[in-house]
């Protein structure tokens, strides 16, 4: 039998702007199940920012998330 691998989280398309500062810009992601996913970059990079989208705390400005 042949494992299907689903996602557990992915977005497409997914930005979010602050008036006119995007602090997310056409995020594409997908984490399957069992994988494991650090987040990295420099201060004011948008990470923070995406975690608030994924967890349904900022509404983006275009684009989904599906969790």
């Amino acid at each position: 039998m042949v494992a299907v691998e689903r996602s557990l989280i992915s977005t497409a398309g997914l930005t979010k702007r602050y008036g006119a500062f995007t602090a997310v810009d056409n995020l594409n992601l997908e984490i399957l199940a069992g994988e494991v996913f650090g987040l990295l970059g420099p201060n004011g990079a948008g990470k923070t920012t995406t975690i608030l989208m994924l967890m349904g705390l900022t509404e983006p400005t275009a684009g989904e998330v599906k969790v």
